[in-house]
């Protein structure tokens, strides 16, 4: 096998996870492809959701909280004594990746065109899991990462001071979100809406929902009440015709890791579909690193999604300048004899 080109680091995702790994192979002076996804990958990403952040320093300010300050990385990559370092693959997505008898990764593209890599790192990233009601989410999505219907306690939690809050859930984990916000911030009321579902909690986070008085609605949501046009949420109409009143919400249902070229590629997940890796992001698979929120272990935040695209950059880095100074040092004691 020849191709004409193997890059030496091939990034997938193009979120803070995928920009950040990008930025630093090609300041580290490695060659990297960026392959940032499809539209339709795009669209289910945090990354095009999340329009505000303010538990990050210098984010405040974006109208489009993790897409504007990416697309000013790209930007910058792209105008600096750095830029060939990056190929940049806009609306493109990956489909496959395989590894061949030469140990390089061929990656198949959403255009059916495959590139060539010494080491891949993975950075697709996770979606939160939206309420169905009446067996669709467009109802909830106007309202979705608006500060009105949030999914991150540690995100977006700072939210509920003073303000009449609901949990929509039904397990232990979504009675730990109704718990914490509540001893954190006291509002005025909290209620914790099951969707129709069976609860699945434990017995100490129930006796804590008592013990504060958080109400448990085993209801269905039938509709949301508010304005769609501003994102204001003001309630939500049960199947049975009562309507729970709200200010603001918290979806607790879970993510959709996008795990998939992990799996096909035979990268080791742990029970949950999160991608198990090293401190360096390193995977099962030899040459297949792992960076953000796919990663198992991380706290799903921007700080850690760079932390940990750092963390695969420098390895692979160090592993490609061990192989070229291992190569050197081979011909320089040839020159010596």
């Amino acid at each position: 096998m020849n191709p004409e080109k193997i890059y030496s680091v091939a990034v997938i995702g193009s979120g803070s996870a995928g920009t950040m790994a990008a930025l630093r192979t090609v300041l580290n002076n490695d060659e990297c492809l960026l392959v940032a996804g499809t539209p339709r990958d795009r669209k289910k990403s945090r990354a095009m959701w999340v329009r505000k952040i303010e538990n990050m320093p210098a984010h405040f300010q974006y109208s489009k909280g993790i897409d504007e300050p990416n697309a000013e990385v790209i930007e910058w990559i792209g105008q600096s004594k750095f830029s060939q370092n990056l190929t940049f693959l806009k609306n493109i997505g990956v489909t496959q990746v395989q590894k061949n008898a030469d140990g390089v990764f061929e990656l198949t593209d959403s255009k059916n065109n495959l590139h060539y890599a010494r080491f891949v790192i993975l950075c697709t990233g996770v979606m939160d899991v939206q309420p169905l009601i009446e067996s669709k989410i467009a109802p909830i999505l106007p309202f979705a990462n608006l500060q009105t219907v949030d999914y991150c306690l540690r995100c977006d939690g700072h939210h509920v001071k003073e303000q009449h809050t609901t949990v929509i859930g039904h397990t232990t984990s979504a009675a730990w979100v109704a718990i914490m916000l509540f001893e954190r911030y006291r509002t005025p009321t909290m209620k914790v809406l099951l969707h129709g579902q069976k609860p699945e909690m434990d017995a100490d986070v129930t006796e804590l929902l008592a013990m504060y008085g958080i109400e448990v609605v085993p209801g269905e949501i039938k509709r949301v009440l508010g304005d769609t046009k501003s994102g204001q949420i003001e309630g939500f109409e049960l199947v049975d015709g009562t309507t729970v009143k709200t200010s603001l919400c918290f979806v607790s249902l879970g993510m959709i890791v996008y795990n998939e070229l992990a799996k096909s590629i035979g990268a080791e997940l742990d029970s949950r579909g999160f991608v198990k890796a090293d401190q360096q992001g390193k995977t099962t698979v030899d040459g297949f690193y792992v960076a953000g929120d796919v990663m198992a272990g991380t706290k799903k935040q921007i700080y850690t999604a760079w932390d940990t695209a750092v963390n695969a950059a420098d390895a692979i880095n160090q592993k490609l300048r061990a192989a070229r100074r291992e190569s050197e040092l081979t011909k320089f004691r040839n020159r010596a004899h």
